[in-house]
């Protein structure tokens, strides 16, 4: 049973990124379904898996399927096999921004952290930057314990794109991984809060919540947002981490291994 409140929603849903699913880092209309997908409930994304995945066998050079496909595996935890089909569009699309935008995210959601932040970095275009992908090279930086850098990312973001919900949670997750909750909480409840939050938003604000001890609080959005199997190991898992003396470093660690 995967933890889902465990995410960084860009690499992280704005990279819409969940570390059970990390959301795309896409563009435009694949982008939009992206964004859909992240609503659907575990026994629907593993549907839409399969049927998506009869379609790219048929024709694994369209891109649109490809992209689609790969984000509905890492949202079910087959990050393995998300980014062996990037790595094939990733081929066959070798200067398309998107692609490369979406391969380093799965690149980052297999812990292959360095090739995923030049991935992100050849998908941008500096001179009109996609806070879609700052987003995206922020939460990898912040895996990679170059705080200060990644907060400046998830900064310029809102620059371009204010209150945009999944950077604000980015940003919230770079303080839990510091231990810094109530700055944590402060982002998290105002991403949470905007228009255009979904349910990875709201589970890292329950993450949040559970790890100051706040538990009715963190359950009760679980349960909203989850299937009664995932609240409960969800928050299974909060009393574990609780009950350790590192543990952000657990939650790093997770992190790390899992992860939007």
């Amino acid at each position: 049973m995967t933890v889902a409140v465990l995410s960084i929603a860009a690499l992280a849903a704005g990279c819409s990124h969940s570390k059970r699913g990390v959301s795309n880092v896409t563009t435009g209309s694949v982008g939009a379904a992206a964004q859909s997908l992240a609503n659907l409930s575990a026994p629907q994304i593993e549907a839409e898996a399969e049927k998506l995945g009869k379609n790219y066998i048929r024709n694994p050079g369209d891109k649109a399927t490809a992209l689609q496909y790969a984000s509905l595996l890492q949202m079910s935890g087959r990050s393995d096999q998300a980014l062996a089909v990037m790595r094939k569009l990733a081929i066959d699309y070798p200067k398309d921004r998107e692609v490369l935008a979406a391969y380093g995210k799965a690149l980052a959601a297999a812990g292959e952290l360095e090739p995923a932040l030049d991935a992100v970095r050849r998908a941008q275009t500096p001179e009109y930057p996609d806070w879609r992908l700052l987003s995206a090279e922020g939460a990898i930086l912040d895996q990679l314990g170059r705080t200060d850098a990644a907060r400046g990312l998830y900064r310029q973001a809102l620059d371009i794109n204010p209150d945009e919900p999944s950077v604000l949670s980015n940003l919230g997750m770079s303080y839990v991984l510091q231990g810094d909750l109530r700055t944590a909480e402060l982002y998290m409840s105002k991403a949470a809060a905007a228009p255009g939050a979904d349910s990875r938003v709201r589970q890292n604000l329950a993450l949040v919540l559970g790890l100051q001890g706040r538990l009715a609080e963190a359950e009760k959005i679980a349960r909203q947002e989850l299937s009664p199997e995932q609240a409960e190991a969800n928050m299974a898992y909060l009393r574990s981490i609780l009950s350790e003396t590192d543990s952000w470093s657990q939650i790093a660690r997770e992190d790390a291994r899992r992860s939007n």
